[in-house]
């Protein structure tokens, strides 16, 4: 019997460059930069492939469509900009978080950015869902961090850890429908205050 190993019967490997293992992160970085300048509608394929130095099939083989790319893009960064810390004090992990995402809120980069969501959002139901697709993991970590605070005993069991974790967001997304300044960072520690002790007298 001919041994079906040798040289004029050997199993060929697969032609083809050796795919990229920079090349997601160079494609969510650049995806990443043109929603800062730009927002998902203005957002082109062709122009990730071109920053991300790849070709757009490369993109369409990791990402088949644009949206899916805009929300892995999205979920990027909003944890390397508005990372939800873990540093054993409930205060201390809000404050952290809220200084983070103020400080990029009032960014050029930051500021464009969600006034582009806001815009984006209301205009067509169809963007406001991939945002809001891209926000649940940050809003699920901020979850977290209020449970892990109800488990040391540092926030009341009872409370509604959904609409706690939004409340930043609301702030920043009414001061930018109604066009006044966003919070600042010296705001930090009086926002903190009002969210752990309340109103109450």
């Amino acid at each position: 019997m001919a041994d079906n190993t040798s040289a004029s019967g050997a199993v060929r490997r697969k032609r083809g460059r050796p795919r990229d293992p920079e090349a997601d992160h160079r494609i969510l970085a650049a995806a990443s930069a043109l929603l800062l300048e730009r927002g998902f509608d203005s957002m082109t394929v062709d122009e990730v492939a071109s920053r991300a130095r790849v070709g757009k099939a490369t993109v369409y083989r990791r990402w088949a469509k644009k949206e899916d790319l805009a929300v892995a893009a999205m979920s990027q960064l909003y944890k390397l900009q508005m990372p939800i810390p873990d540093t054993g004090s409930f205060r201390e992990d809000v404050r952290q978080a809220y200084l983070a995402t103020i400080r990029f809120a009032n960014s050029p980069e930051g500021a464009a950015f969600l006034r582009a969501t806001v815009v984006e959002c209301a205009r067509d139901p169809r963007i406001a869902a991939l945002y809001r697709s891209a926000s649940d993991e940050t809003i699920a970590s901020a979850a977290e961090m209020y449970r892990r605070g109800i488990e040391r005993g540092e926030v009341r069991p009872d409370v509604d850890v959904g609409y706690a974790s939004t409340l930043l967001a609301g702030v920043l997304a009414h001061r930018i429908v109604t066009a006044q300044p966003l919070p600042s960072e010296r705001e930090v520690d009086a926002m903190v205050e009002l969210l752990l002790r309340g109103v109450e007298a």
